[in-house]
């Protein structure tokens, strides 16, 4: 490594004309610029350079030397081109990993930018597992709820709310709960827990009464578009993501339940492999995933 820099501090020498020149353009000192050079020279038994008051002038081994040093100089600007088009161009793939919930949301986010970007690619997985991000080679991934410790960097973008939700065929059929010791009594369809016990239903009434209980799920999936779809034909309850479940609240596929009552938010992460500075494509991803979320129904910063 101090044969590359002391080579670089040569080449400049010799393209600058003198030592003073190369000191100001390197933000060296005269003397340090000369010390360099006689390093480069004492370490490979060589004179590159005869020295005079006035002039410098270069060896044949000098002039041989000076242009692979001008090359290796030439070589370190472009790389130095190349990582900074890295940062701030946006182009290039973006491997983005998302629950199946909010795939549908990526695209409204991300859209500009690829019109507006056309060397920006993208490649999204879909998926509610959770994906080795090292092992997929992923940039970005989108992930809700508590974040387990790991090395990988979670930056929190909003939070959404639950809406307890059954099908008008449901509550016809099994009656209207009206409080929360109630719902024990009803069919339930849940997320994949991976845990014993059931589900745990927490909610919190207008006077800060909380009020909890387990079900035990009838149906479960680890999808929750595949609990969302079976909760509209009139299978049972459901806790659903609010913005997930608005359009078929919206529609009358499905009704809201206990709405006097509080439900619990769940964090929205995303989540990136390194610590270090993200690319362009990362960061303006971040930003325009970030504004989508945001608005969307039962959101919240």
């Amino acid at each position: 490594m101090d044969d590359l820099q002391a080579m670089a501090v040569f080449a400049a020498v010799v393209r600058l004309g003198s030592m003073s020149g190369a000191a100001r353009q390197l933000g060296m000192t005269p003397s340090a610029v000369s010390q360099r050079v006689r390093a480069l020279e004492a370490a490979h038994g060589v004179i590159l350079l005869h020295r005079s008051t006035r002039k410098l002038r270069l060896t044949e081994v000098g002039q041989r030397v000076h242009a692979h040093c001008e090359a290796l100089v030439h070589s370190a600007a472009q790389a130095r081109e190349q990582l900074q088009l890295a940062r701030d161009a946006l182009e290039g793939e973006l491997r983005l990993a998302a629950p199946v919930g909010f795939a549908r949301h990526v695209g409204p986010a991300l859209a500009p930018l690829l019109a507006q970007h056309p060397a920006l690619k993208l490649r999204l997985l879909v998926d509610d597992q959770m994906i080795d991000l090292i092992e997929a080679r992923i940039d970005l991934a989108l992930r809700a709820g508590r974040m387990p410790d790991s090395s990988w960097v979670a930056r929190r973008l909003c939070s959404f709310g639950w809406s307890l939700c059954a099908a008008p065929a449901y509550l016809a059929r099994a009656g209207m709960p009206q409080r929360p010791a109630d719902l024990a009594q009803h069919e339930w369809l849940g997320g994949d827990t991976r845990s014993e016990g059931g589900l745990m239903i927490e909610l919190t009434g207008g006077d800060g009464a909380v009020e909890r209980l387990r079900v035990e799920p009838r149906v479960v999936s680890n999808n929750q578009l595949t609990i969302q779809q079976l909760c509209a034909t009139g299978l049972g309850l459901a806790l659903l993501v609010r913005p997930d479940a608005d359009d078929d609240l919206r529609a009358g596929r499905l009704v809201p339940l206990l709405s006097e009552w509080r439900l619990p938010t769940v964090p929205v992460w995303a989540v990136t492999p390194q610590r270090e500075a993200q690319p362009a494509k990362v960061r303006h991803a971040l930003a325009a995933l970030q504004a989508v979320l945001r608005q969307l129904p039962g959101s919240a910063d």
